[in-house]
């Protein structure tokens, strides 16, 4: 299977497709809510737009940090973005604090930004892991053919998963399906619980950082540090301070709120 085609003499990578579609399926369905919100329509796309340029940077960066020996052998694959190498955690990373600072320079409160997003980003992150299967990366470790049927995954993507010689296990595939389960998840809480301001934002953080951490697990090509998962290291600290803020938002909207009522 190509990782790519042709329109003319322009070559698109399937991989670019993926994040570039996802992130526009992000958009679309992020929009309403903003409206919703009453947030200024105008800003969103501009958001988008500079976020997704500055989120594909950082998750370069991160990749090529830790692979910096490979890059510093072959410094002109650094930007070989069409190859894949784009670790979603460092994208995340410096997308959020670009986040930070853009909303604040356009007088946007930022959770308020944050809670109209970010559970979207489910969305574009369940559709760009399909970069990664026409890559043939983010694969698990060796499995038999008889394990991938059990599993009902479909043929085309079992085929795709013969890679160095054996069947792999897609993790790619795993992620992109809990991206989609998480996304109901908080959508589901949005309708039956009143979440506070930011709480839709730490959902989003503390539900793909679980997934991601098991199965980060499973994969065959994490990035390493000391021996360990740099993901699921990640995923962890996220999942630590996601908590400990989501009962600070509690704490800090209940004080404001009985301040409001004591006048």
């Amino acid at each position: 299977m190509n990782n790519s085609f042709s329109i003319g003499p322009l070559n698109i990578s399937y991989y670019a497709l993926c994040i570039l579609l996802g992130a526009f399926v992000s958009f679309l369905l992020a929009r309403r809510e903003w409206i919703k919100k009453g947030l200024p329509g105008n800003v969103l796309a501009d958001f988008y737009i500079n976020c997704l340029i500055v989120g594909i940077i950082g998750a370069r960066i991160w990749y090529v940090l830790f692979n910096l020996g490979y890059y510093i052998q072959h410094p002109g694959q650094i930007i070989a973005i069409w190859q894949g190498g784009l670790a979603i955690q460092g994208g995340l990373m410096l997308g959020i604090a670009y986040a930070y600072y853009f909303f604040k320079k356009k007088g946007i409160n930022f959770l308020d930004a944050c809670d109209s997003i970010l559970p979207y980003v489910l969305i574009a992150q369940a559709i760009g892991r399909w970069g990664n299967f026409f890559n043939q990366e983010a694969y698990g470790n060796v499995v038999t053919y008889q394990e991938l049927r059990s599993q009902m995954i479909p043929s085309f993507v079992i085929d795709h998963m013969f890679i160095n010689g054996a069947y792999r296990q897609p993790t790619f595939l795993y992620e992109s399906i809990w991206c989609i389960i998480a996304f109901i998840i908080i959508r589901l809480l949005i309708k039956l619980v009143k979440l506070k301001v930011g709480q839709s934002a730490l959902l989003y953080l503390i539900l793909y950082s679980v997934g991601r951490f098991f199965i980060e697990g499973l994969r065959a090509d994490s990035l390493m540090i000391g021996g360990l998962r740099t993901a699921q290291m990640v995923s962890l600290v996220m999942i630590v301070a996601s908590i400990i803020l989501w009962f600070i938002f509690n704490k800090n909207q209940q004080n404001t709120l009985q301040k409001i009522e004591g006048k």
